[in-house]
Order: structure tokens, then sequence, then C-alpha cells
């Protein structure tokens, strides 16, 4: 690992393409697991429910999805899509968007979320350089572009990678890679803590849920991963970005209609993690 780091200080271009490379791969399949996570949670539930309420009928018998199986095809005339037809951002773009069978539109968000995923990766690598911590900042962002996507998508903040987000981000802080393993460790609390106070009052004064515990968990998560110095930044961060959508989306639809809070709580956990440190010395030195 040393080596490979050694030769990346020394060759800068050569870490920055094969990061490009690599984060684009990542990206499509990013898609992949944004769009079928939700699918397969919902197909658990359906399994449980049906135990839960008829157990003496047998199970339904449908094809159980995986991220790997079944093979990808077009929902419109169900052909599988091959290899060729599924290189990051060319492939869409010789296909002009559509299906190579059925000419279906393909949505430009598969080409836009590898992309994204590219330049976010990119920038993670001109933060931190050949080092462990880019990548494990990788990682991170990775985790998190799923979880923004998932959340618009669904309003949901599933278990599975808000709770190893949390468990990876405690364990490598006990080797000091971000914070201190104390500091993990009261960030975690913490960040849960002080969102749950926040929605416990809010369901108090309102009578109604103002926030998921999806989004005490990803802020838990960010916690052990930065400590609890930067969860202050990141409430801050994610209440402005989420006041403005939130007013926007007021001044178009006319009305006040509830709307994900995690990608913001998201985005603002990336950036801090990136540009915590110059940020508050910024504010704090004006």
């Amino acid at each position: 690992m040393q080596e490979i780091i050694s030769y990346f200080i020394q060759n800068p271009t050569a870490l920055y393409i094969a990061v490009g490379l690599l984060s684009l791969c990542i990206g499509s399949f990013l898609n992949v697991v944004i769009y079928r996570t939700p699918k397969m949670m919902e197909q658990g539930w359906h399994h449980e429910c049906q135990i839960l309420l008829h157990p003496e009928q047998p199970i339904i018998d449908e094809t159980k999805l995986t991220l790997s199986k079944p093979a990808s095809t077009c929902p419109k005339c169900q052909s599988t899509i091959r290899w060729y037809q599924n290189i990051p951002v060319i492939s869409w773009l010789a296909l002009r968007g559509k299906c190579g069978s059925c000419q279906n539109p393909i949505s430009i968000r598969y080409p836009l979320i590898e992309l994204l995923t590219m330049v976010c990766s990119l920038i993670v690598v001109a933060v931190f350089g050949a080092s462990i911590q880019m990548l494990c900042a990788l990682i991170f962002t990775w985790v998190l572009i799923v979880l923004i996507f998932i959340d618009f998508d669904t309003r949901l903040l599933p278990d599975q990678f808000t709770l190893p987000l949390a468990g990876l981000g405690l364990a490598i802080n006990s080797f000091f890679i971000f914070t201190t393993p104390k500091a993990a460790i009261w960030g975690y609390i913490l960040g849960f803590l002080c969102l749950w106070i926040v929605a416990f009052l809010h369901q108090l004064i309102r009578k109604e849920e103002g926030m998921g515990t999806g989004d005490l968990k990803l802020l838990a998560a960010l916690g052990a991963w930065m400590g609890p110095s930067m969860l202050l930044l990141i409430i801050l961060l994610s209440s402005i970005m989420g006041s403005i959508i939130g007013l926007i989306l007021l001044k178009k639809n006319g009305e006040s209609l509830p709307y994900p809070f995690g990608p913001y709580i998201a985005i603002a956990g990336w950036i801090a993690l990136l540009w915590g440190d110059q940020i508050a010395k910024a504010y704090l030195g004006g």
C-alpha cells in the first residue's frame, strides 16, 4: 500500500486518471444501488407482512431482487442491457439516450450521477492527495451520493448505509484518520442526540413528526467521522440549504410541503469533511 501511495505522490496525473476512471465505474454501480435498494427493501417488507398477517399462506413466489440479479433490462421492452451498452457516460451518448432495442428514452440522470461521482471524487483527490485520508473520503463520498438520491426519491435513509457509515467512521478514527477516537465516539452520540431533541420538541409542539430517524442516524454517522466540533457547522449549512429549497418550493407550489432533509445534511457533511477546518478558521478569524 505504501508503495502505491508513493507512486501516486510522485505521479499526481496518474492518480487523477486512475480515480477518475474508477469513480465513473463506481458511479455506474451507484445508479444500480440507488434504483434497486428501495425495491429490495419493499420486497422484504412484503414478505415480512405476509408472514406476520398470513403465516398459514405460502410465501408469494417472486424472483428475489439483489444488486447483481437479475441482469439490468430495459423497463419497456425487457431486453437485457449488454456490457457495451453499460459503459459509463459513453454508452448513453452513443445510444443518444435511448434503449438500443426499442428506443425508449433513458433518463439523463444515469450519466449525470456517474459524472457527479467522478467530479466529487476528483475534488477529494485535490483536497487530500494520495493518502489514507483520500481513500476513506472517497468511500464516504460514494455512500453519501447513494443516500442523497435514495432520500430524494423515497424519503428514506436506509439503515444498511447509515449504520455501516457510522461504524466505519468509528473504526478509521481509532487510527486517528480524521479525528481522535474519543471525539469520534462523542460525535456519534451528540450527532444523534442533538437532532433527536429537535425532533422531540417539534413533535411535542406541532403534534406531528418533523424529522425521521434516518436523519438522526446520518448526522450521528457524520459525527463519528469528524467529531462533535463539526456538528454545528453541518447543522448550520444543512439548515441554510434546506431553508432556501423550502422557500423555493413554497413560492412554486403555494403551500408548505414536506421534503427530505437528509440530502442537505449529507451535502453539508461532505463540505465539512473537506473544508470544515478552513471554514471554521475563516469564521473565527473574521
